[in-house]
């Protein structure tokens, strides 16, 4: 065979190689978002909603500093 045709060859294996590496380590990537975004979720449906804001009286109804 000519070389050229084995360098060929060996270059689309490298890169098959490659593309299997990569489809794994984004796998992992989005399995670990998406964990992430579960735990979030749940963070902030613990925190549910906020406190009302006051509408009546000198305190509260000038400036929110709900944080």
């Amino acid at each position: 065979m000519d070389s050229s045709i084995n360098n060929t060859v060996g270059v689309a294996a490298a890169l098959q190689q490659f593309n299997a590496n990569q489809n794994a380590q984004m796998s992992l990537l989005k399995q670990s978002i998406d964990g992430q975004a579960s735990q979030v979720e749940q963070l902030m449906a613990s925190v549910g909603d906020a406190p009302k804001l006051a509408s009546v009286g000198s305190i509260g109804t000038q400036l929110n500093t709900y944080a």
